[in-house]
This record gives C-alpha cells, structure tokens and sequence, in this order.
C-alpha cells in the first residue's frame, strides 16, 4: 500500500557524514536509496563540506552535507529506513563518534518533537554543530518556517566554524540546493 494514499507528505532534513571509503560515492548512494523509496523524494541537497572529525579525534575527515526531503513515512519510520540504509552501505558501530562509511541523522521533521529511545526530535546536538549547521543552512530558506529561524540563530551563536570547508558542490542530479521545486 502506498503511504502517500493514508498521510499528507512531510518535510523532513537529514544530515549525512562519511570518512571511510569513496565519501562522496557513498553519500551520493545514501541519497539515491532514500529517493528510490516510494514515499520519500529527496527535494534539496547541500554543497559537501570537509570536516575535522570531533569527539574522537584519531581518524579520517569528514564529508558532511544535508538534505531535505518530502516524505509520507512517520519520523519512526523514516529512522528505520535511513538505519538500514546505514548496514547496507557497510556501517558498523563500534566506536562512538568513530569512523564510519556513512552517517545519516535525521534532524528536523516538519516541527515534530519527540523524545524515544531511538529518536529525539529535533536533534538534540545539532546547534552546537557547525558541520551540521552550515550545510543544513543551504538547504534551508525563508520559506522553510521554524527550521530557516532556528538555523539563522543556531549560526550566529557558534563560537568556532574552523575545520569545516566547501569541498564541492553536490552533483546529485535531480536536486541542488539552489533547486526550489
């Protein structure tokens, strides 16, 4: 059954990391996977940021870059999803804050708040995060509601944006941030 047929789609942002492998092969993969889902489509993608790794410090840099998508799925749900897509393209958790093949965090779900074991909403770290904030920053605009002010403010209070840099610009082909649809 399609979900799109029971619930209005959300909009939800997702943020995306990788410091093993081909980064950026893996991401574009990430993204490409949420898409083929049917009651996912990716509307939004952010330049790739190069990032020094944070908390546990002994590794590879980071690619971090953030997407926005429309989804019918509930936030549970779309966790769900983005984990096993996490396995598929070889994720394993052993280290916190560790290297990884891929990260996917879901962020913001279309004003959710919540608070489960396996899901807080919105991400509960994400302010304090500059390799989060400025990349969900190109894929939020004015027209994104509480998530565009939340972001602006989150921005202009981060002391340090040292060890993050544009890398490249997102090459996925069906969406740019600069793409409003």
């Amino acid at each position: 059954m399609n979900a799109h047929q029971t619930s209005d789609p959300s909009e939800a942002y997702i943020a995306l990391g990788a410091n093993l492998g081909d980064r950026e092969a893996t991401l574009l993969s990430a993204i490409q996977l949420l898409d083929q889902q049917d009651q996912v489509k990716v509307l939004r993608c952010s330049d790739l940021y190069e990032t020094e790794p944070v908390g546990y410090v002994d590794q590879p840099s980071f690619i971090n870059m953030a997407i926005t998508v429309e989804t019918s799925l509930p936030p549970d749900e779309l966790l769900v999803l983005m984990l096993d897509i996490e396995h598929r393209l070889g994720r394993i958790r052993d280290i916190r804050w560790g290297p990884r093949t891929v990260d996917l965090d879901l962020l913001w779900y279309e004003g959710v708040e919540m608070n489960t074991e396996q899901l807080i909403l919105p991400h509960p770290r994400m302010a304090e995060r500059a390799f989060v904030l400025v990349p969900l920053s190109d894929v939020v605009s004015s027209q994104s509601g509480p998530i565009y002010t939340f972001v602006q403010t989150a921005l202009e209070r981060l002391d340090e944006r040292d060890g993050i840099q544009r890398w490249k610009t997102c090459n996925w082909p069906d969406a740019s941030a600069l793409s409003e649809n």
